[in-house]
């Protein structure tokens, strides 16, 4: 029998993070599905901000810019 492999607590971090994100674009007039799109459009440019350390509140800022 296999076992399930434990999630990696970055990528967790990184999922909760982009979560946090995703509510101050929604709180900014996009709905849900706009801001899910464009963090998976820009995954890798989340993933950097997630990393350079601004909060989910200044990533969101920078990328409504």
């Amino acid at each position: 029998m296999k076992k399930k492999s434990m999630p990696n607590p970055d990528e967790v971090a990184l999922i909760e993070w982009c979560t946090e994100v995703e509510g101050f674009l929604v709180a900014a007039g996009a709905t849900l599905h706009q801001a899910q799109e464009h963090i998976a459009e820009q995954a890798e440019w989340f993933t950097d901000q997630f990393h350079n350390g601004p909060t989910p509140e200044e990533a969101a800022t920078e990328a409504l810019n």
